[in-house]
């Protein structure tokens, strides 16, 4: 046996072992190591409450403040809508709102689903509405959501009073939108709602935030930078536990938005829509074919100088008030205002007067005369026969008159409204040399036809110019069996076109725009809204108005004048000769009104399944007629001949606008 050698080091001796424990060298290495990884720990640390003590004393101080409070923005109040003589179309009113907190309503879910159903028993409506409301802003809690607007000031007291009750719930004050005369230029005003998802996707840059009420549709959306205003800032104190302490310090007040004055009329607003209530209503009692289903239309009015729109009204229509606050979705179902109910209402969000194209009928005769003047195909005073109807390649085309037969110059056509007159010089317009192109299609296109007018309204229809190119384009071999005959430009294409039928569509605006035209010389202006936008007021003095982008000035169209002063004959004499389709309705009226009828063919389907042929019921014209101040365009669907329904409708516009009253002189003769 080996024997035990003593050993001097400071390791007793193991008796398992045969050799004493030693420091060897690797374990000596370890335990060095280890001391340098304790050492380079304590210095991290070290540096670490060096940075946090010395470095970020300040910045840290900042944020342990911030957790103390929070900053609240203020929504500005939006500006006001003025017509042109600065009376209120649209204003706010102050309202008490309930705003929830999610950051500081109970974690515990069963907790807060029971403050819910009880918040909403005494704000009277379901949990369940609120807890959508909440969900849609899930991804951002830090930001108080409005649950319920214009509660009462019992509400509102049985919630303070109980405030420990209902954690992460206050009453707010806030402004919200107010129409004075109702539903009054729906379609122009249009209203505000809470800001999308999307809209603040593309919107964020611009200052917007979750939450924000935005113009959704008409001038409240096209102007909503003028009328949004700048929100303010307040700081709110709270505790560890995210409870308010105290009242809130305002830091930034909120700038009110600006008011926009528009160029609409006020009371010749209400005498348009009041005035197109009138000529549906009349046609529905005038016992024509089919004028039973008259339920909707369209009267624009517009300074024929520059553009100006005075009245523009679109029926059926709406309350914007509908939008304002909580929005119910019964409500807005029971107004059509929704894909599952707006056909049966006749869809009563559209505005009639720039978004739905119609057939425009012998309204569109003057498109025709001026370019066959134009092109010299036509002369003014050349006789062409009238007759009940025009025989073309074996093809009857019918005269809506079928006992007419004599001979007629321009003039007289056109005040007599003679179809068959038209459907000779439609289809001389076929004979032209086809390099020129079609002629008449562009003349109608110069005076703004197939395009938008450029109305500040957003989103319009441009209608439809149909030309050869567009049936070549149009019918093929994909999508028309019959697509070798149906895409070629024939003979009845062009005799159709000139009396504004067939493919054709046009809104009631592009007429009005026409007519205007027409009424000065020959200068195509851009429709437009707005007047100006004025700072808010103070101490009963006007703000002051701002710089905005004037409208475009009028465009030549290059249209002769002895041209133009032909047919301004020819509609003088369609309001004041004996057989002139509207004579018994302008012909006693004390300002000279010079103007076209127009009954336009349309097929519908009035809910039984089945096409019917409607009559769309047209007037536009102008008045005085030797001096224009007043352009006025009118459209009554399935109303009729366009002497029964629309014009009428018309007449009350200028009725009001000139402060005169007219007598009928005998029964009406009218396409």
């Amino acid at each position: 046996m080996a024997r035990r050698v003593s050993s001097r080091r400071f390791l007793p001796p193991d008796p398992h072992v045969a050799e004493p424990y030693r420091l060897t060298p690797r374990l000596a290495l370890r335990v060095g190591l280890l001391g340098m990884v304790a050492l380079a720990v304590f210095a991290v640390l070290f540096l670490r409450l060096w940075s946090l003590q010395v470095l970020n004393g300040e910045q840290l101080l900042r944020a342990a403040q911030n957790n103390q409070r929070r900053e609240v923005r203020v929504p500005a109040p939006r500006g006001a809508i003025w017509d042109q003589n600065g009376l209120s179309l649209v204003t706010n009113v102050p309202a008490l709102v309930v705003q929830v907190w999610q950051s500081n309503l109970p974690k515990r879910k069963s907790i807060r689903l029971r403050e819910l159903r009880k918040l909403g028993r005494v704000l009277g409506m379901p949990a369940r509405e609120i807890g959508l409301a909440l969900r849609k802003h899930r991804n951002d809690v830090l930001t108080p959501v409005t649950v319920k607007t214009r509660i009462t000031s019992l509400q509102a007291g049985y919630l303070r009073e109980r405030s420990d009750d209902f954690p992460g719930v206050k009453i707010a004050k806030a402004s919200l939108r107010y129409y004075p005369h109702r539903q009054l230029g729906a379609h122009v005003l249009g209203y505000v709602g809470e800001i999308s998802q999307t809209q603040l996707d593309s919107l964020a840059k611009q200052g917007y935030h979750s939450g924000d009420t935005i113009g959704q549709s008409g001038i409240e959306s096209i102007y909503d930078r003028y009328l949004r205003g700048t929100p303010g800032l307040e700081i709110q104190r709270v505790d560890s536990l995210g409870r308010q302490l105290g009242t809130n310090t305002l830091v930034v007040p909120p700038h009110t938005g600006n008011t926009v004055r528009l160029t609409l009329d006020l009371k010749l607003q209400m005498a348009a829509e009041d005035a197109l209530r009138f000529g549906i209503e009349h046609a529905r009692n005038s016992g024509c074919q089919g004028c039973w289903y008259s339920n909707g239309g369209a009267i624009v009015a517009l300074d024929p100088r520059d553009g100006s729109i005075r009245a523009m009204a679109s029926n059926p229509t709406y309350p914007p008030s509908l939008y304002v606050g909580r929005v119910r979705q019964r409500a807005l179902d029971a107004a059509g205002l929704t894909p599952r109910t707006a056909e049966g209402a006749n869809f009563p969000a559209l505005n009639r007067v720039i978004n739905a194209a119609y057939p425009p009928g012998s309204v569109f005769k003057p498109v025709t005369a001026i370019a066959a003047m134009q092109e010299h195909i036509l002369q003014p005073f050349e006789s062409l026969s009238c007759t009940g109807q025009y025989e073309k390649n074996g093809q009857i085309f019918k005269n809506w008159d079928p006992f007419v037969n004599e001979a007629m110059t321009l003039t007289t056509a056109l005040a007599r409204s003679c179809d068959t007159y038209f459907y000779q010089v439609g289809y001389r317009f076929y004979g032209m040399p086809e390099r020129l192109g079609p002629r008449l299609q562009a003349w109608a296109s110069r005076f703004g036809f197939g395009q938008k007018t450029g109305v500040d309204l957003g989103s319009e229809r441009s209608g439809l110019l149909p030309t050869p190119d567009w049936r070549r384009q149009t019918y093929t071999k994909k999508t028309d069996p019959n697509w070798r005959i149906d895409s070629l430009w024939k003979p009845g294409d062009s005799i159709q076109l000139a009396i504004g039928q067939k493919d054709l569509l046009v809104t009631p605006l592009q007429m009005a725009r026409f007519y205007a035209a027409i009424a000065n010389g020959g200068k195509l202006v851009t429709p437009h809204l707005l007047l100006d936008v004025e700072q808010p007021s103070a101490n009963r003095r006007s703000g002051r108005v701002l710089p905005t982008p004037p409208p475009r000035a009028p465009e030549q169209t290059g249209v002769d004048a002895q041209a133009l002063a032909v047919i301004r004959e020819g509609l003088y004499e369609a309001t004041h000769s004996s057989l002139g389709t509207s004579a018994a309705i302008f012909s006693g009226f004390p300002v000279s009104i010079s103007g076209k009828t127009g009954t336009a063919e349309k097929f519908i389907d009035p809910g039984d399944g089945y096409l019917h042929n409607f009559n769309q019921s047209w007037w536009c014209g102008y008045g005085p007629s030797d001096s224009p101040d007043l352009v006025v365009c009118a459209l009554i669907e399935n109303g009729g001949h366009g002497g029964d329904a629309a014009a009428p409708a018309a007449l009350k516009v200028f009725e009001q606008f000139f402060n005169k009253q007219a007598t009928q002189n005998g029964p009406v003769h009218s396409d």
